[in-house]
């Protein structure tokens, strides 16, 4: 077995398997017995959510108006655009926020139309999610929200999901193959995206995101691109047992508290941050496990949000879906404004 000294005291793989059959055998009980579920006083958190909804829509156009006032489009000659920059952006968070199907919501356009002055076809609101002024205002827009709560030196929670797909796949090569030439098949092909956020824990924003149409994995990693390309600072970061790798651990850097729960075949073996984190598991195993599940905000946010704006998303081209998931991202962020 491996062992490894820190700061003249020593830690073995032996000590790390033993650690992870005792949080099996007794100290997870311990964990729930001493941190009981609370329930939820319904009359104050419809009272809270009426709060935070009406705090999300007073400030939903201003904040636009910012998002949008530093992006110059220098255009040729043309057919202008039926909308302004601030509208797109208004409709396509409208849109995602009800849940409407893109034809259903040009039907709705002419009641909108009485109170927005909007009047344009299922054509125009599909080209939203493909429209890269629009996805840059939704960056902006993402920014702008962080700034305004002072998001800069985070202590993360991590958590990757999947949101269905209902794509129809044409199989007609694969006909051609067999040499099934009497007819061509259409069929109904489920799949899935996938989305990792990250969550600063005192605010409740998720101050980064990535989506993948390859795996959990992939998202993830998109997600610390995107924190790293803002500027923030990780301070500590809580993640799933798919991340507790020696190598995840490194990457994030040697400053970065990383609270991942050690797989059963874990080792000490890995570079000094790995050992580092080992070490605070095995000796201060209480404390350890009291930051690791705060990773239950995660889950429990990611579940709201399903909730609000559901399980799925109806774009089929790529570019289109991984806005539908971002515009929930930041639709997130918007409703979780006004909290303390």
């Amino acid at each position: 077995m491996g062992l490894v000294r820190i700061a003249f005291m020593q830690i073995r793989t032996k000590d790390i398997r033993e650690r992870l059959r005792d949080i099996e055998e007794f100290l997870l009980d311990e964990y729930k017995k001493n941190h009981p579920e609370q329930k939820r006083d319904w009359r104050t958190y419809e009272q809270q959510l009426a709060h935070r909804l009406k705090y999300a829509v007073r400030n939903l156009e201003p904040l636009i108006d910012e998002a949008v006032s530093s992006i110059s489009v220098q255009r040729g000659a043309g057919r202008p655009p039926e909308l302004s920059l601030k509208q797109k952006t208004i409709l396509l968070l409208v849109k995602e926020l009800v849940d409407k199907s893109n034809r259903n919501l040009e039907a709705m356009m002419d009641l909108f139309s009485l109170l927005t002055g909007f009047d344009v076809s299922y054509k125009t609101v599909e080209r939203l999610y493909s429209d890269p002024e629009v996805d840059l205002a939704l960056h902006n827009l993402h920014v702008l929200i962080l700034k305004r709560r002072g998001v800069q030196n985070v202590d993360a929670s991590g958590d990757g999901t999947g949101y269905s797909l209902q794509i129809k796949e044409h199989y007609a090569s694969e006909a051609q193959k067999l040499k099934d030439k009497a007819k061509e098949n259409d069929s109904l092909k489920m799949r899935f995206v996938y989305s990792f956020k990250l969550l600063d824990l005192k605010s409740k924003l998720y101050v980064a995101y990535g989506v993948s149409f390859k795996s959990e994995k992939q998202a993830y990693e998109k997600a610390i691109v995107m924190f790293e390309q803002l500027g923030l600072s990780l301070s500590s970061i809580r993640l799933d047992k798919y991340y507790s790798n020696p190598s995840d651990v490194g990457k994030l850097g040697a400053g970065v508290r990383v609270f991942v729960l050690p797989k059963s075949n874990a080792t000490v073996k890995g570079c000094w941050a790995w050992k580092r984190r080992m070490y605070d598991f095995v000796q201060n195993t209480p404390e350890y496990l009291e930051e690791y599940y705060r990773r239950e905000s995660s889950e429990s946010q990611i579940g709201a949000d399903k909730r609000w704006f559901g399980w799925g998303v109806a774009q089929r081209r790529d570019d289109r879906i991984e806005t539908a998931v971002n515009c929930a991202n930041v639709l997130h962020n918007l409703f979780n404004l006004s909290l303390p």
